[in-house]
């Protein structure tokens, strides 16, 4: 099993990593089934696994032919001795639960009989004007389209938020998917599809947010979309057909998202963010019956909404409110344990959408979108009239790297290119930024960083042109401000190689030295 058949020391329940190093180069806590070690009592932590594996298959959120992760892996992201894991798996495998089955990992062979009521996840309670193209650019308020100009703008170091490593690819593992698609798909699989997606996908999907997520769904809810983006356009056609013409967003907050909105004929009303995640009291003040939120990893700040915020929300959500959340890279995180999405604690609550963009590429444009019930009718129609469905073929094979564990690895892979980076871009912004604030370091793949004070009456946008006059894009946080706030930047790091971060890191400190007579 990689669990089954190996000798180890059932009582071991030490706390250092497989390697034996203690705060070994990994995250903490795992995606798998929303897994915190930290919920272990001391001394317990075999049992605590075994019954949150057994409490999994017994909610069908690990079904029969379900493959666990590597005993090594899973004890690598939790941070416990192997022997933690296989003891757990072998207890689960003498109740005839759990199965070795040689190349094919551990895998789930049967239920019990009786429903085991799951343990229910933990809250987190965290967490000068320049010439050039980039002086037009910047200078002028902020429009529609400002982001994709700035995109097809040639530079030589893209910070650019929201690009994943795009040169991680699998490239090797999506063409044998590709290959076992085509030699197994029939001729009626070429025609017209649901317009929620392919069957496969969507059961795909399913299993992917039930292991990653924390969150139980069926396949029918699923719909499958074009991205996030095409997301948020179905929901504001629901919305409008039901009398809502303001959301609220937070403040700061994705721009693209604020002008997808704004283009779907929704007026948006900023509500502030600080360190507890996005201001409940204020969503109520404002009067909005929707809200679009990023939870997991608030965007662009990267802060958590804590636990008191996530109960007043979902009550304010229980009492009408209708809550959007934008699970836009939850997966990529480093130095904090997974949090639960707000669909798994509500889900007759809560709109949820999520994507492979900031996993694999958005080139793709697959993403899904979950409703609560009685909006499910209208959100499917919707779909019809505007495509017909997404390409099937991309589908299929989506669905195998989830079915196979395909994306899991990449996602360990990235994981640890985009920790590299994300620490040279630390290291750099602090010898290359004096004054700097830095936020959000723990997950995603950007940074924020602030400045008490520019100086001289400089505006970010003057510090985002200096930079790209040097050949660097960066947002100026500005753009993602409704109201004033501090001047800052929004710092993608997962792109470029790690010299190049630091070389992206060092223009834009001299572009900052040169504004502010310090170079």
């Amino acid at each position: 099993m990689d669990a089954m058949g190996r000798s180890t020391k059932s009582s071991s329940e030490g706390s250092k990593t497989a390697s034996g190093t203690p705060g070994a180069d990994t995250a903490l806590g795992s995606d798998f089934l929303q897994l915190d070690i930290g919920q272990a009592p001391p001394g317990g932590r075999t049992a605590w696994l075994a019954d949150r594996l057994r409490s999994a298959i017994a909610d069908g959120r690990l079904p029969v032919g379900t493959r666990l992760p590597a005993s090594r892996v899973l004890a690598g992201e939790l941070r416990v001795t192997r022997g933690v894991v296989t003891e757990a798996y072998r207890r689960l495998a003498e109740s005839g639960q759990i199965a070795g089955r040689g190349r094919l990992g551990t895998v789930v062979v049967a239920a019990p009989a009786a429903p085991v009521a799951p343990a229910g996840p933990r809250e987190s309670a965290h967490e000068a004007s320049v010439p050039g193209p980039g002086s037009a650019l910047f200078a002028s308020a902020v429009r529609d389209g400002v982001v994709d100009a700035l995109r097809a703008l040639p530079c030589r170091i893209d910070l650019s938020p929201g690009l994943p490593d795009l040169a991680a690819f699998p490239r090797t593992a999506w063409l044998r998917a590709e290959r076992a698609v085509l030699a197994g798909v029939t001729p009626a699989d070429f025609g017209y599809g649901d317009p929620r997606g392919a069957p496969a996908l969507r059961r795909a999907v399913v299993g992917w947010l039930a292991r990653n997520r924390g969150i139980r769904a069926d396949p029918d809810e699923v719909v499958v979309v074009a991205g996030v983006a095409q997301a948020f356009s179905l929901l504001g056609k629901l919305l409008r057909a039901e009398g809502v013409h303001r959301v609220a967003v937070e403040d700061p907050g994705s721009l693209g998202a604020r002008q997808q909105l704004e283009y779907g004929g929704h007026t948006v009303v900023p509500v502030p963010v600080d360190a507890g995640g996005l201001d409940v009291g204020a969503l109520r003040a404002c009067g909005a019956r929707a809200v679009l939120t990023t939870p997991a990893h608030q965007f662009p700040t990267g802060v958590v909404l804590d636990g008191e915020r996530r109960r007043e929300l979902l009550s304010w959500a229980t009492a009408g409110g209708v809550v959007i959340e934008d699970d836009y890279d939850a997966e990529h995180r480093y130095d904090r344990p997974p949090v639960p999405a707000l669909r798994s604690l509500l889900p007759d609550g809560v709109c949820y959408a999520g994507s492979v963009s900031k996993l694999l590429a958005p080139a793709l444009r697959v993403g899904w979108l979950l409703v609560p019930p009685d909006r499910l009718d209208a959100v499917v129609t919707a779909k019809r009239y505007a495509d017909l469905g997404n390409g099937i073929l991309t589908q299929l094979v989506l669905a195998r790297l989830m079915d196979s564990g395909e994306l899991e690895r990449h996602l360990r892979h990235v994981r640890q290119r985009h920790r590299r980076r994300r620490d040279a871009m630390l290291r750099a912004v602090e010898a290359r930024l004096p004054g700097a604030r830095v936020h959000g370091a723990a997950a995603g793949l950007h940074l924020m960083v602030t400045f008490d004070d520019l100086g001289a009456g400089l505006r970010d946008t003057d510090l985002a042109a200096a930079a790209l006059e040097r050949g660097v894009k960066v947002h100026p946080l500005s753009w993602h401000r409704l109201t004033p706030g501090p001047p800052g930047l929004v710092l993608g790091y997962a792109a470029g190689a790690a010299h190049e971060v630091d070389e992206g890191i060092a223009l834009v400190g001299e572009a900052l030295g040169t504004l502010t007579g310090g170079g």
